[in-house]
């Protein structure tokens, strides 16, 4: 494969002046796991998990794949392999969720390392229990975000784990000999007497089956949030904050939207497990893309505020600004952001007249209006 072709297409609507050619969405950990996996040609159908932007698809298919089932948490990553595969006139592979239907028989697993453990653990239960008994799992990632307790959590499912040599500052783990009896122990399930709520969550979800701070916080909150027959969850995660909106307000409707997939079936239990599952919708979308202008009462938000292990406030301005375009005149926002990041500016800027509701040393808590 030839490396430079493969580009972060998944950027160019969040950045769209940004050139295709410096947008570089390989790794050398991506060439590391092909490398390790070798010729594809006698292999036939390959599995992949985790392709950020197509390198591992592509690759695996150039390196002789019959066939590649893949798996991409995040929307905008699915998108992104199929804008590369369109531009370099490849087929071959098709989206499954993470469910059985992407490993049944599967003789061999290309993986991206993800940074949560309780992910690793969701992925290597579900391969372990449905892959063929002589299944070969590549993981990869960069040496300094792995940990030896992923080798742990492999060996939990499978009885022989082996780390290869470090290249280029990354590392493969070979997992092979699936063990015997195991099963998906995914999603799992927390009740919060506290909160009055249930929370499901897959692996890959913030704050798993917990409640996180921040969140709390605009919970406390929305019995002043302004009335609505219908409330967006944006970001939704593991789909706390609707659950509590359809539990605290019965007539209300909810949306529900988030790019991963995870936490679209994170949110889709919870609902359940709340019984409020007819009152929430939920889809995979980037931001509110399929909301239309002016069309949105009420929005919060609990935004991310990472990108892999770097504080980045350019996810969080790109949900605002989605905000500022669904929001109908005098529709609000509510926001719970950590406090040094300060996004009252723009969100004044964005949105309109924006107060504080509450700040601590770490969480602040905001209501924006849109302007009219």
């Amino acid at each position: 494969m030839s490396e430079t072709q493969v580009f972060d297409w998944s950027n160019l609507r969040r950045w769209p002046d940004v050139e295709a050619s410096n947008l570089q969405a390989w790794d050398a950990s991506d060439r590391l796991i092909l490398d390790e996996a070798g010729a594809l040609a006698d292999v036939g159908e390959v599995v992949v998990i985790g392709d950020r932007h197509g390198a591992l698809t592509l690759g695996a298919l150039e390196a002789g794949a019959a066939r590649v089932r893949v798996h991409q948490d995040g929307i905008l990553g699915q998108r992104a392999l199929e804008a590369n595969a369109t531009r370099r006139g490849v087929d071959g592979f098709e989206h499954h969720p993470l469910d059985a239907t992407l490993v049944e028989g599967a003789r061999l697993v290309l993986l991206q390392l993800p940074r949560s453990l309780d992910e690793l653990d969701e992925i290597a239960q579900l391969v372990a229990a449905h892959a063929h008994a002589e299944v070969r799992v590549i993981a990869g990632g960069r040496v300094k975000h792995m940990s030896r307790s992923m080798n742990d959590v492999l060996a939990q499912s499978f009885g022989q784990v082996q780390a290869s040599l470090a290249k280029q500052k990354s590392r493969a783990l070979h997992a092979s000999e699936p063990r015997e009896g195991v099963t998906s122990t995914w999603p799992r399930q927390q009740r919060h007497e506290d909160a009055g709520l249930t929370i499901s969550a897959h692996g890959g979800v913030f704050a798993g089956t917990g409640i996180d701070i921040g969140t709390r916080l605009l919970l406390d909150h929305i019995p002043e949030m302004r009335q609505a027959e219908r409330a967006i969850d944006l970001a939704s995660g593991s789909g706390v904050v609707a659950a509590a909106l359809a539990l605290a307000r019965p007539d209300l409707q909810i949306l529900a939207t988030d790019q991963s997939a995870a936490s679209v079936a994170s949110t889709r239990a919870t609902a359940l497990a709340n019984g409020v599952s007819d009152r929430v919708e939920i889809v995979r979308a980037d931001g509110l893309e399929t909301v239309d202008t002016a069309s949105a009462q009420l929005i919060v938000l609990n935004p991310p505020f990472h990108v892999g292990a770097a504080v980045h406030t350019g996810l969080a301005e790109r949900l605002f600004a989605d905000a500022a375009r669904a929001l109908e005149p005098g529709g609000e926002l509510w926001v719970v952001w950590n406090t040094p990041l300060n996004y009252r500016p723009i969100l004044d800027k964005l949105i309109g007249s924006t107060k504080q509701v509450l700040r601590t040393n770490k969480f602040t808590v905001t209501s924006s209006r849109k302007r009219t």
